[in-house]
């Protein structure tokens, strides 16, 4: 057992044992899993003062990660393939799209920040449960700019 309280657990086991002290629970497991897929699609974003309001494209790349408290009978949180396939079903409702044709976007600015926000809230109500969640998305616009969407 570890103890809060320094002063008593130095002189524990030599001296009674003290009942004052807090026993400290270990945090539950948690396994964070993670892969990466991509997309193609082009915008234009909504009164931006420069040039990304006209149309252009990028090569998105797209990180899902997913918190696992539990493993399964097999030793998984949850299938690597499981998690691939669900976010290729929502980012290809986007690949080789104008994005600001097609819902949400055609009502809500396509930046990168709404975008990633798309994913993971079509990402939770697939993959959320009891003893799994979404974390984090992160897309990346170009190899040097992304941005991560969490609701913790």
């Amino acid at each position: 057992m570890t103890f809060i309280n320094a002063r008593l657990a130095i002189q524990w086991p030599h001296a009674p044992f003290p009942t004052n002290l807090v026993k400290i629970t270990a945090m539950p497991p948690r396994y964070t899993l993670k892969i990466v897929t991509d997309f193609a699609a082009a915008h234009s974003l909504r009164n931006y003062p420069g040039d990304c309001s006209r149309l252009h494209g990028h090569n998105w790349k797209v990180e899902a990660e997913v918190v696992a408290t539990e493993l399964n009978e097999v030793g998984m949180g949850i299938d690597f393939k499981t998690i691939k396939t669900e976010t290729k079903v929502l980012v290809d409702q986007l690949d080789h799209r104008y994005l600001n044709e097609i819902p949400p976007f055609d009502e809500t600015n396509p930046t990168a920040e709404n975008i990633a926000a798309f994913i993971y809230q079509g990402l939770s109500k697939k993959l959320n449960g009891a003893t799994l969640r979404v974390s984090a998305i992160t897309l990346w616009e170009t190899e040097r700019a992304c941005v991560r969407y969490s609701e913790d």
